[in-house]
C-alpha cells in the first residue's frame, strides 16, 4: 500500500476517533488537526451571492468576513441596523469588499415578509442561504404574535425566509440552504405535539437544544422534496465555537472549556465552505461538521421517522401561512 494511502486512513481513523470522543472533536483541537490532516484550501466562492442572516456578530459575522475575503457577493441580514452598520463597516475595511446590508427580525414572520418580497423585486440574484440567525433567551418570553421567542426565531423564521426566497435560489441552478444548527441537538429530539415545549418548564438550554433538532429536520424534508435538480439543503454544526451568545448565555461552560473553544472563524469554516461546494462535494441531506458529514443522533430516544419530517414542515407551514409544496 502506497504511503499516500496509509496516511489518509490513518487521518479517518483519527478524525473518526475525535468524532466519537466529541471533546476533541467539538473543540479548536478538532479544527486545528483536521485542517492539517486533510490539507483544507481556501473555500471556492468567488462570484457566489450568500445570504447570511445573524451577520452583525458571532458566527454569522465572521462567516460574511471569510466569505467576503474568497470573493462572494455577501448580503448581510441583521435585526439591529446600528450593529449591522458596524460589522458591515469592520467587514469592508478588513477585506475591501462592499457586502449589502438588509435589515429584518427573524422572530417577526411580518418583518420577514417584508424583507423577502423585497429582495425578490430588487432582481437580486441568490446562491446561497446561511440561516444562521438565533437566540437563546434567559426566560420564556413570546413575540407579539405569540409565539415562544426560540421556536419564533430559530425555527418559524428562517422557515418562512427560505421558503419564500426558494424562487431566487432555483434561479441559480446550483442553489444551497445551510441551517446553522448547534452540536447541542444531540441532546434532544423534537416534540411534535408540543413544538412551543408550552407544557414544560422554561429551561434555556433545552429549548434552544429542540429548536436545533428542528432545524436538521428541516433541512431534511426540504432536501427529500426538492430531489435531484432543485437547491442542495444541508446542516452543520461549528462545533464549540466562542461568540458573544455563548458566552452570555452558558457563562459556566465557557469558563471551564475557555482553553478549547473555537474561534468564530474556526466555527465558521465550514459554513464557508458548504456555501462553494458543488452537490458532490458536499452532498444534501447531510450534517456537516469540519467539511464532513457526522451522524444526526448519538441516543436513540432523539430519533424521528420521515413521517415527523413532514409532519414539522407542515407544522411551520401552517403556522406561517405558507401552502406546503
Amino acid at each position: 500500500m502506497r504511503p499516500s494511502k496509509i496516511k489518509g486512513r490513518a487521518a479517518q481513523i483519527v478524525d473518526r476517533a475525535m468524532d466519537l470522543t466529541v471533546v476533541p472533536g467539538f473543540s479548536t483541537i478538532g479544527y486545528g488537526l483536521r485542517r492539517r490532516m486533510f490539507g483544507w484550501q481556501a473555500p471556492d466562492v468567488a462570484g457566489r451571492s450568500v445570504m447570511v442572516t445573524g451577520a452583525n456578530a458571532g458566527l454569522g459575522k465572521a462567516t460574511c468576513l471569510e466569505l467576503a475575503r474568497c470573493g462572494a457577493e455577501v448580503h448581510m441580514v441583521c435585526r439591529s441596523r446600528e450593529k449591522g452598520r458596524a460589522a458591515l463597516a469592520e467587514i469592508s475595511s478588513e477585506t475591501g469588499a462592499a457586502p449589502q446590508l438588509h435589515i429584518c427580525d427573524l422572530s417577526d414572520l411580518d418583518s420577514v415578509r417584508e424583507f423577502a418580497t423585497g429582495f425578490l423585486e430588487s432582481g437580486a440574484p441568490l446562491d446561497v442561504l446561511i440561516n444562521n440567525a438565533g437566540v437563546m433567551p434567559p426566560e420564556r418570553t413570546q413575540t407579539a404574535a405569540g409565539f415562544e421567542v426560540t421556536f419564533a426565531t430559530n425555527v418559524l423564521g428562517p422557515f418562512l425566509l427560505t421558503e419564500l426566497l426558494l424562487p431566487r435560489l432555483e434561479e441559480s441552478g446550483s442553489g444551497r440552504v445551510v441551517m446553522m444548527s448547534s452540536g447541542g441537538m444531540y441532546s434532544s429530539g423534537f416534540d411534535l405535539d408540543d413544538p412551543q415545549l408550552q407544557k414544560r418548564e422554561y429551561s434555556p438550554t433545552g429549548f434552544y437544544a429542540q429548536s436545533k433538532r428542528a432545524e436538521v429536520m428541516l433541512a431534511d424534508e426540504w432536501d427529500s422534496r426538492a430531489g435531484a435538480v432543485g437547491p442542495v439543503f444541508c446542516s452543520m454544526h461549528p462545533g464549540w465555537a466562542v461568540t458573544p451568545g455563548m458566552s452570555a448565555a452558558l457563562p459556566g461552560f465557557h469558563r471551564v472549556t475557555g482553553p478549547i473553544l473555537r474561534d468564530t472563524a474556526e466555527g465558521a469554516d465550514t459554513a464557508v465552505w458548504l456555501a462553494g461546494a458543488g452537490r458532490e462535494e458536499a452532498p444534501g441531506g447531510e450534517f456537516y461538521q469540519d467539511r464532513e458529514p457526522r451522524p444526526k443522533y448519538r441516543m436513540p430516544q432523539t430519533r424521528e421517522s420521515s413521517g415527523d419530517r413532514k409532519r414539522l414542515y407542515e407544522l411551520c407551514a401552517g403556522l406561517t401561512g405558507i401552502a406546503p409544496t
